[in-house]
């Protein structure tokens, strides 16, 4: 065949590919516009008025260099978010608060460590982490953060906030300070650092044979800490346990279930309620090694999420008694949805009630005990009870503790052939110490 007519037979060919090509593409693009039709789409954000929005801060908004389009984006995501009114809880995550938000749950992460909230427009401290740079530093619940760096973050997104915060460690952060208590603002520079959660301590209390048994956080392997710790505490003779979850921010839901499951030998942990108020039982899991020993928990306004099943499936059972200040009351089970570009949205999905259906959302948990410190009063934790005196832990400012300590003297009291005062609100915290504690050796854990 002549090369002419190869060529006009292979354009006539490529003609014909093309047009089948594009009836094709014209009948399949009819009939997904058919079914499209054919399905309702549910109402979402119009995304037209957004383009729009977008379009005239482009073309008008006279600061060229602040419309970049990452932090414009995460705002109108953000925005959504915030838009559902579910204020400290369901959040949009940067990259970097991802993966700040794995490593917390791995037990180790870079910053300052503590945990924020967003409340009215500010950044609040809900709890700092046990001997973490934003402890010794001074930064306590309730904490107020105007300033990062010396820019007001204020009226900020959360994550813009969290983002400012978080940094290598080694590298240092000036934040300043609100004292809603005092009314005062301060400065602090705090050097971050790679904050390694050391979950689960305890430490015999002098004067007495009680065990302060502390749980900084729910992260991975927290309940496996806990076994171990709870074998020692048997081991060693103690007669009573005070679990102190003071300013534990909460954690994996898993290691809250186990963690309560130690204490109780039967019934629910908590119940879940999705969005059509169906319920689930979550039921005390077999197997707890403290089931019957003397028990008193602490909470207070940094006691969070996790931390509010357990004290709350406690208090429900009647398995210990509470004694603190009303805790955080995070009560919805977050889910982490990804999004393309490693950033995340947090949505609650469901809702958290105490075993007997009582809500913890933004109602939180009340002690059976109201006690509350000062501002200034320094919580004493295991780590610092190593070489306390009897005489100095009576002393203390933490009458928090030893409240608690008070209470499961008295209770050992109930049966015990020593005598008590007649008006035994009277009794000194001093004198209960010295009180014989055998009592408490009838009790074993199974």
């Amino acid at each position: 065949m002549p090369i002419y007519l190869r060529r006009i037979l292979m354009r006539v060919i490529i003609v014909f590919v093309l047009c089948l090509g594009i009836g094709v593409g014209i009948v399949f693009d009819h009939q997904v516009l058919a079914a499209q039709a054919q399905t309702p789409t549910p109402a979402g954000p119009d995304m037209q008025l957004i383009a729009e929005a977008w379009s005239k801060i482009d073309q008008h908004y006279v600061d060229k260099s602040a419309k970049q389009t990452k932090p414009l984006t995460y705002g109108a995501i953000s925005g959504m978010v915030n838009a559902l009114g579910d204020t400290g809880h369901s959040t949009f995550m940067t990259p970097e608060m991802v993966k700040a938000q794995h490593n917390f749950r791995q037990g180790a992460y870079e910053g300052i460590g503590a945990q924020l909230e967003s409340k009215d427009g500010h950044p609040v401290i809900i709890a700092p982490f046990d001997n973490s740079p934003a402890q010794r530093a001074g930064l306590r619940a309730g904490h107020i953060i105007l300033k990062v760096n010396g820019d007001v973050v204020t009226g900020l997104p959360l994550e813009q906030v969290i983002s400012r915060v978080l940094g290598p460690a080694g590298t240092a952060v000036t934040l300043t300070i609100l004292d809603p208590q005092t009314n005062q603002t301060m400065d602090l520079t705090i050097v971050r650092a790679r904050i390694t959660l050391n979950n689960v301590t305890w430490q015999q209390l002098p004067g007495t044979t009680l065990a302060h048994l502390r749980i900084a956080a729910f992260s991975q392997n927290t309940s496996r800490d806990l076994r171990a710790a709870l074998t020692e505490i048997q081991q060693q003779g103690m007669t009573g346990i005070i679990l102190d979850l003071r300013n534990n921010p909460g954690g994996l839901l898993s290691e809250a279930t186990t963690t309560a499951s130690q204490f109780l030998s039967s019934g629910d942990v908590l119940l879940e309620k999705d969005s059509q108020g169906q319920i689930r039982h979550i039921a005390v899991r077999p197997g707890g090694l403290a089931t019957q020993v003397p028990l008193v928990v602490l909470v207070n306004r940094g006691s969070a999420s996790a931390s509010e099943i357990v004290s709350g499936a406690l208090q429900d059972a009647q398995r210990a008694t509470l004694i603190g200040e009303t805790t955080f009351g995070t009560g919805t089970v977050l889910t982490e949805f990804g999004l393309s570009d490693g950033s995340a949205l947090m949505l609650a999905i469901q809702e958290w009630l105490t075993p007997n259906g009582r809500v913890i959302w933004h109602k939180g948990i009340i002690p059976d005990k109201t006690v509350t410190l000062p501002v200034t009063a320094r919580l004493l934790m295991p780590e610092g009870e190593r070489n306390l005196t009897a005489e100095q832990l009576r002393a203390s400012e933490d009458q928090q503790l030893l409240r608690a300590i008070e209470t499961l003297i008295k209770s050992a009291q109930q049966d015990n052939p020593f005598p008590v005062p007649t008006d035994a609100s009277t009794i000194e915290v001093s004198q209960l110490l010295a009180l014989n504690l055998d009592y408490f050796q009838r009790f074993a854990f199974v």
